[in-house]
């Protein structure tokens, strides 16, 4: 850091419980005080999400950057903030795995030998890489805009957690805490919430925010007024509820699953079900097709939600046999068989891809079996819809991915398709070949190299597999599919930004800057 510049200063999301709209949040701040002209970068210390992006991981000896993983909340808030998203936005990725156990990423690489420490122990291990990150980054920018993970007021967990008070303290950051008020008792949250803190943390609250606020706001006097004669801090915005602004939901579903209502208005042309195993992951580029007019998005976790469908569309998975053996325990396997027999869309996704073929192979108990078992023992059957073979290696793919579509069967549903360039990413353990023993798969997918990462098969083409995500973020891809395009990033963003101008106000945000 140059002697002159001092370093950045903080604004931090705090959240009452985990779906406050954190995150969310941060990523309107990042805009907003990117729209001052000041140089902003999110930071969040640990991430707990199967939605991960590929991004510049720190250089080596020799310069170059390896590319690493980020949680997908911060490579937005990056975009948001107008800069290159990196590994030091996200030090510390989480991907659970089964219900005990998740991947540990560390500045974007994966560190086996610390996913069996307890955690607490695994704490004290991670959290300087987190605090490095945030000092570098507080020594390059104006303003780190921060994201808790939770709440800061767990307390059986508070002398571990580096998340949250600890990372507020390290960046001296004034500390908004959002509640959201939909879900109710939203006064007890803030205040117990506050409660719960020593003196010091207390200190660096600087504002509450109530978030999803359906009805007239004048309603709620005398709750924030009462509020802060208890506490000592302000309300700073009441956020009405806005469920179209249009940024990707950093967990969970963006509807319930199941829910087959329209996510567009008008007449529906193509009816969409991806399928929701427990380990699904990068769900977050499936948020285009929710805007577009005449697509109906669904969750489906059983074969009845599959009923009338055009397209089934098996997503990534953290996990991919143990996904597998779910999907066959829901009998959604018959289910997905019958419709790509019929001539119907069937498309996967990564570890969707990896179902549809002949076979997984996990000699190395890479996905969490035990590493040496011969090639029988190891070998799950696949769905049997692409003649493809994939065995999980130890060293994780990861990287950005500039993909071209080959031409595709004329009469199949993916025709639209042929030629088509778009800009992806890829992020696997597993190496798909086709079957020794079978006809090959038409391949329908060439990376820039020439690489095959999509192969297609079934009666007209109509079952697709592709190993790069990001298929729906690409414009040329939504008006060839669909003829239809939705609203870019930048667009959302300012949304978001503009949606914070005008319910927290200039005078508060740029307050959070000042000392107290």
């Amino acid at each position: 850091m140059s002697p002159s510049r001092r370093a950045a200063r903080a604004v931090m999301v705090l959240g009452t419980t985990s779906g406050a709209g954190k995150s969310w949040l941060a990523t309107a701040l990042c805009r907003w005080y990117a729209r001052q002209g000041l140089s902003v970068a999110p930071f969040k210390a640990q991430n707990m999400s199967n939605n991960a992006r590929v991004v510049p991981g720190l250089p080596g000896p020799d310069g170059r950057r390896t590319p690493g993983e980020i949680g997908s909340a911060q490579y937005f808030q990056a975009l948001a903030a107008r800069v290159q998203p990196e590994v030091c936005h996200n030090p510390v990725l989480l991907k659970p795995e089964v219900d005990m156990r998740s991947q540990v990423v560390v500045l974007g690489q994966v560190r086996r030998d610390l996913a069996e420490v307890p955690w607490r122990a695994r704490s004290e291990a991670l959290w300087p890489h987190a605090r490095d990150a945030l000092a570098a980054l507080r020594a390059e920018h104006d303003v780190v805009v921060i994201e808790g993970a939770g709440s800061p007021a767990e307390i059986n967990l508070h002398a571990s957690d580096y998340v949250n008070m600890r990372t507020a303290r390290a960046a001296d950051a004034a500390c908004l805490l959002v509640t959201d008020i939909d879900r109710g008792g939203a006064f007890a949250h803030l205040y117990g919430t506050h409660a719960l803190l020593p003196p010091d943390e207390r200190a660096l609250i600087r504002g509450f925010v109530l978030n999803r606020f359906r009805g007239d706001a004048a309603l709620l006097s005398p709750g924030p007024e009462q509020l802060q004669a208890l506490t000592g801090v302000p309300t700073l915005g009441v956020l009405p509820m806005w469920r179209g602004h249009g940024l990707p939901e950093e967990d969970g579903l963006h509807d319930g699953p199941g829910d087959g209502g329209p996510t567009s208005g008008g007449d529906v042309s193509h009816r969409i079900a991806v399928i929701v195993p427990p380990r699904i992951s990068n769900l977050d580029e499936f948020q285009p097709l929710r805007n577009l007019p005449g697509v109906r998005l669904s969750w489906a976790r059983t074969p009845a939600e599959l009923d009338g469908v055009d397209w089934i569309v098996l997503p990534g998975s953290k996990h991919s046999r143990a996904d597998l053996a779910w999907l066959r325990a829901q009998r959604l396997d018959a289910a997905i068989a019958r419709h790509a027999a019929a001539g119907g869309a069937v498309l996967g996704l990564c570890g969707g891809l990896q179902m549809l073929g002949e076979a997984l192979i996990d000699l190395d108990g890479i996905e969490g079996g035990d590493a040496g078992l011969d090639a029988v023992d190891a070998c799950m059957p696949g769905l049997g819809l692409l003649p493809l073979v994939t065995r999980f290696e130890p060293v994780k793919l990861l990287r950005p991915t500039t993909a071209a579509f080959a031409a595709m069967d004329p009469a199949g549903p993916w025709a639209a398709l042929s030629g088509i360039a778009w800009q992806g990413y890829e992020i696997h353990h597993g190496r798909s070949v086709p079957h020794p023993a079978m006809a090959a798969p038409q391949v329908a997918l060439r990376s820039a190299d020439g690489e095959p990462i999509g192969w297609q098969a079934g009666p007209r083409g109509n079952v697709l597999g592709l190993y790069a995500h990001g298929l729906f973020e690409s414009p040329a891809v939504l008006q060839a599919l669909f003829g239809a395009r939705v609203r870019t990033l930048d667009h959302v963003f300012d949304g978001l930004a503009d949606f914070i101008d005008t319910h927290l106000g200039p005078a508060a945000l740029r307050g959070l800057l000042q000392d107290p």
